[in-house]
């Protein structure tokens, strides 16, 4: 069984949209959805979790239509945790425990304590005396002691020391170690993603522009870095940036001309420079033979 499947999903604001996305989180897998504040990151997890409503498409978690009435009882199995805390600011970690304690049947005080110790977090301070990085602590703790299958998680690490951030990565490679565990995680920091996923989802502007195995992503594309007049095939392209002196392509591996070494590029090297090129750089310049000047 897969944990999301998401068909053909489109949600529509004044000054915004998501369009026709596609794609599927299969069970026991973490994947990584990336791109600039404002593509629509959070708009999926909250349309994932049925609490935005979409124009069109169809949704599926764990199995169950997110709009029908047994995804009330579903939900018993997802976490999901925000960029903001979800409590109240007057509670203690322990009064949080307690009122969670009523709201999940798989509610386990024993685990959330252990979450507690590990991430140094004290159970009487009040959450309004949170920094934001110890927010995130506890948000991940409650998240982590209920039995879920599914996390959902935007943006965990933002505020977090690199210490921190690499415990949080080892507890979420801990959590998958079940095959019927999985993962989405939103995130801008995409080194994380890169030691942490097996899957990315880019989206830029309400689109999904790729979605593939982290693997394939880093065995297909490659970065090019030229100063002189080259013709390309248009299908080999996936991004152009355009510099004073030169200009760097992104581009299949396997059609990289002879003679030409690319760089050595990482996953946030390529999802970065897709993320920045210019969009209208290779239809501009598109010939009759379906290739493209750099220049």
């Amino acid at each position: 069984m897969n944990a999301i499947e998401i068909e053909g999903v489109s949600r529509s604001y004044e000054d915004f949209s998501v369009r026709n996305i596609s794609l599927t989180l299969p069970s026991g897998m973490i994947m990584g959805l990336v791109g600039e504040n404002g593509a629509g990151k959070t708009t999926m997890i909250n349309l994932i979790m049925n609490a935005l409503h979409a124009d069109s498409g169809k949704i599926r978690v764990l199995g169950c239509d997110n709009t029908s009435p047994e995804f009330t009882a579903v939900k018993q199995d997802i976490s999901v945790v925000a960029d903001t805390v979800m409590f109240p600011d007057n509670f203690s970690a322990a009064q949080v425990s307690k009122m969670l304690s009523y709201t999940y049947i798989n509610w386990n005080s024993t685990v959330f304590d252990g979450y507690l110790d590990r991430f140094e977090l004290s159970r009487t301070k009040l959450i309004r005396d949170y920094s934001k990085g110890m927010a995130m602590k506890l948000s991940l703790a409650a998240a982590l002691s209920h039995d879920s299958r599914l996390l959902l998680l935007d943006e965990p690490t933002g505020g977090l020391d690199p210490f921190f951030r690499d415990m949080v990565l080892d507890v979420l490679v801990e959590y998958t170690r079940s095959e019927d565990r999985s993962i989405l995680i939103s995130s801008h920091i995409v080194s994380d993603l890169e030691h942490l996923c097996d899957l990315i989802a880019f989206m830029r502007r309400g689109e999904l522009v790729m979605c593939d195995t982290k693997d394939h992503i880093l065995e297909e594309y490659a970065v090019i870095r030229t100063s002189s007049d080259m013709m390309l095939p248009i299908s080999s392209v996936k991004a152009v940036r355009k510099g004073r002196y030169d200009t760097q392509v992104l581009m299949r591996r396997e059609d990289i001309p002879r003679g030409i070494t690319p760089e050595r590029s990482t996953l946030e090297d390529i999802i970065v420079f897709m993320g920045r090129s210019e969009d209208k750089v290779i239809p501009t310049y598109m010939t009759e033979h379906g290739t493209a000047s750099l220049w």
